[in-house]
């Protein structure tokens, strides 16, 4: 790694190469450029790690996904946690509800945990914690209050013991053995968003959270650019930064802009206004229910999620409106529709939620006409964009007037975008850079912003899920160290007992089906009694292949007639004959690898 002094951007850190990968370069005089004369570089003297304790971090989850979003700061016995995330699963990964990050390194070290703090209350952010935290010790949660609400609310759903949560504000300084945890306010796309700073023995570790600078939010301050300029001109050694909007050019769209153009579809839609958003954006929801109130509508909302969270969101304080204002969906019917806004689940095209069922004619009370207006508030997230169109047909053959963000400007995203990252990067100045929170070429394009910033590859790392990460005074590596971040399944009441091995049946099943192989076989001998039979589920229709299925059995029959009549019957063996022999059969009629399930039945 290089470490230079740099005048010209103080903290930023300079640009001589290293010729050996693994080792630390250290300038011997400071520099008055990011760009190393090749004379200056031939003296660059070659120095280790230092030997002695060192700051530990490792990313948990969010770095080579969209969620799970965790992170473990680790120094001599004291750790922090920074969020505790879920991730919603791939297409690849039939019946799983969601992954959680692996806790497994902390095994034998919870003693050692000194707090959970969180950035925000987002799922991603806070949806695995009814999950892990039992099983790490019930560390302290430390929390703002909407996250924390959020947080408390959702537990109620789970019958764990109850949390040890701890309500925050951002002014606060949290002394958790030898680290020391502060805040500064950030904008988002909910309440109470902040970045997190660490003060270590070995120097200061910031982490953005999720954010975006937005100059005109939704019910709260614009960023606290004053204090991050202020931690950046004390020294900053390591930001940890966002990645999740890295590779759209330009600056983020402001709140206000999205709240004037809805203000302004809402007054001139001719029937009812549906917006379809995100249960979690709730700066939206704000946004909504406060511009039907000026313009005299009345807002029905739908939806299990969205219901909980504009209650939090009121209680709070967050959303203020006449009593009045908000109805039931089921009183829509009431009132003209020119007069009606629902803000409903769904945009996302999820199966059961309420936008999906308005437009299937499935829903118990609001049925899609040709004067509505649908909106679709929000982005689509990666992997839904079938279903997303699928919905959007949907409504759109019910002749529905449907308006996305590609068309108007309905949705601001809650991360920043290239230019942000550059403020940020200019504000804070860190001597090392981690681009966190987003697949791995979201990481690999935030670096090149921070590359386009002056910060050199030695400073910028991009890490894997697990890879450690070692920091010293004014020094730091990335080491080839990796610790067990395996995907934890959640599958209904399961936790952790759904594998790859049971995902890849799953997905054997959905792509080929399976063949159940029934067999009654002698307990002595094991000769085949009778004639087997077959069932099939997902391979193929039996009764318009009889001929294949007759075939089937004759093999079935050969694979037992095989086995030595003088020796006892071994079901295991009968099973793995049949399945082999069967298997290959298959595959060379039909080029289909369907699931072999053999059922011996011993009489």
């Amino acid at each position: 790694m290089v470490t230079q002094n740099t005048p010209s951007k103080p903290g930023a850190p300079g640009t001589g190469k290293p010729k050996h990968r693994g080792r630390v370069f250290r300038s011997s005089k400071p520099q008055t450029s990011h760009r190393e004369p090749a004379s200056q570089a031939a003296r660059t003297k070659i120095l280790r790690a230092p030997n002695g304790d060192k700051l530990r971090i490792m990313v948990l989850g969010g770095c080579e996904e969209v969620g799970r979003n965790c992170t473990l700061i680790e120094y001599k016995n004291d750790i922090v946690i920074v969020d505790m995330g879920l991730q919603f699963p791939e297409e690849d990964m039939p019946g799983v509800d969601y992954i959680i990050p692996n806790m497994s390194y902390l095994k034998g070290k919870e003693k050692n945990i000194r707090g959970v703090i969180i950035t925000h209350g987002h799922y991603d952010h806070i949806g695995a914690i009814p999950h892990t935290i039992p099983n790490i010790g019930n560390p302290p949660i430390y929390a703002l209050p909407m996250s924390a609400a959020i947080i408390k609310r959702r537990q109620e759903d789970f019958h764990t013991r109850p949390l040890n949560l701890k309500v925050t504000k951002a002014s606060d300084k949290l002394k958790l053995g030898s680290l020391t945890v502060s805040f500064f306010h950030i904008n988002h796309s909910i309440p109470d968003a902040v970045g997190i700073v660490i003060d270590t023995p070995v120097g200061r570790v910031c982490h953005t959270g999720d954010w975006k600078f937005d100059f005109h939010p939704s019910g709260t301050e614009h960023a606290d650019f004053q204090q991050i300029a202020a931690l950046g001109k004390e020294g900053v050694l390591v930001l940890m930064g966002d990645s999740t909007n890295a590779n759209h050019e330009g600056h983020q769209v402001s709140e206000k802009v999205i709240g004037e153009e809805l203000m302004n579809i809402i007054e001139k839609a001719p029937g009812r206004v549906i917006v379809g958003t995100f249960a979690s954006l709730l700066a939206r929801v704000k946004q909504i229910i406060e511009a039907s109130e000026k313009l005299g509508k009345k807002v029905a909302i739908d939806g299990y999620s969205m219901k909980t969270n504009v209650e939090i969101a009121k209680t709070m304080g967050f959303i203020k409106c006449n009593q009045s204002t908000l109805i039931k969906p089921e009183q829509m019917s009431s009132y003209p529709d020119n007069k009606v806004v629902l803000i409903c689940t769904g945009a996302q095209g999820e199966k059961n939620a309420a936008l999906n069922r308005i437009a299937n004619g499935e829903h118990r009370s609001v049925n899609v006409g040709e004067d509505d207006t649908v909106i679709f508030s929000s982005s689509v997230i990666p992997g839904n964009e079938g279903s997303v169109q699928r919905l959007m047909d949907s409504l759109y053959r019910k002749g529905a007037n449907v308006i996305n963000y590609k068309m108007m400007d309905v949705h601001a995203g809650g991360h920043a975008k290239k230019e942000d990252i550059k403020l940020m990067l200019a504000l804070f100045k860190p001597k090392y850079y981690v681009p966190i929170e987003g697949n791995h070429f979201l990481l690999r394009e935030n670096a090149k912003v921070a590359y386009s910033m002056g910060w050199d590859k030695n400073h910028v790392f991009v890490v894997d899920n697990g890879q450690v990460m070692e920091y010293w005074k004014d020094g730091g590596q990335l080491t080839k160290e990796k610790i067990v971040t395996d995907y934890v399944f959640v599958d209904g009441l399961g936790v952790g007992d759904v594998s790859q091995v049971v995902l890849r049946d799953r997905q054997v099943l959905a792509e080929d089906g399976m063949v159940i192989v029934i067999a009654q076989v002698e307990k002595k001998t094991g000769k085949l009694v009778g004639y087997p039979d077959i069932v099939s589920r997902g391979f193929i229709y039996m009764k318009d292949h009889q001929e294949l299925i007759k075939l089937t059995r004759d093999e079935v029959k050969k694979a037992v007639s095989n086995n030595d009549p003088k020796s006892t019957a071994d079901p295991k063996y009968i099973r793995d004959r049949i399945r082999d022999h069967v298997g290959k059969f298959l595959f060379q009629k039909t080029e289909r690898r369907p699931m072999i399930l053999p059922v011996i039945i011993e009489v």
